[in-house]
């Protein structure tokens, strides 16, 4: 705590803003962690399960993917395999909705730390300023100043370059965090394009061409030949 309110009283009253920003940005990535550790500690054995009940019985399949429901896989994998009979573009476009929805939770806080990225050099620059206005006021050129208006002029030049310091590194910590954050959703999307295509191809194989054919047999008129 000491070496906050150091950091605070060196760098002036734009490093308060800077710190909660900074506590965002590591609240943010905290959130974030925790959301994508329990997501690929469940996500592959979620996704082979799922796929091979398919295989078998889309009613087992449809059973797996309740009780993940709670997990983004879960969700997206559940929303075809909930519909009745649908058609495959019917099956596509529930994935693809489901997916969307997925995506969009995915990108939480992306928005904050966007907004601190380009906040905190900002509220840095904004520091550099007043302590140079700072220095510049305590600075008594031609009037013979002592040793007092030499230590003012040295603590605004400090807090000039402490504010920047800061802005600096939130900025920083923001971006990597953003950047990381970025690059999983990224393969995550890859990721369950390839699981919805595998389920998609198996309903079309395994249910609803067998399905189609039967309907076509069913339909066929019988020919008879007289001899």
């Amino acid at each position: 705590m000491s070496n906050l309110y150091e950091v605070v009283s060196k760098g002036g009253p734009v490093v308060i803003p800077l710190a909660g920003l900074s506590i965002a940005t590591l609240s943010c990535a905290l959130d974030r962690s925790v959301f994508w550790f329990q997501l690929w500690r469940t996500e592959a054995q979620l996704s082979h399960d799922v796929l091979e009940a398919a295989r078998y019985s889309l009613t087992d399949a449809r059973a797996i993917a309740v009780r993940s429901k709670s997990m983004p896989l879960g969700r997206f994998l559940l929303a075809p395999l909930k519909l009745k009979q649908p058609t495959p573009e019917t099956f596509r476009l529930a994935m693809e909705t489901a997916g969307d929805e997925e995506f969009a939770k995915m990108r939480k806080g992306d928005k904050l730390l966007e907004t601190v990225v380009a906040l905190a050099p900002l509220l840095g620059l904004l520091g550099t300023v007043t302590g140079l206005i700072l220095t510049f006021n305590n600075l008594n050129i031609g009037g013979g100043g002592g040793s007092a208006d030499t230590t003012k002029a040295a603590a605004g030049i400090g807090e000039s370059l402490t504010s920047t310091a800061v802005g600096m590194v939130v900025a920083i910590l923001a971006l990597c965090v953003f950047r990381i954050s970025v690059t999983l959703q990224a393969q995550q999307v890859e990721y369950f394009s390839k699981v919805g295509g595998e389920l998609e191809l198996i309903y079309r194989q395994v249910w609803y061409e067998p399905f189609l054919d039967e309907i076509e047999r069913a339909a066929a008129p019988e020919v008879s030949f007289r001899g």
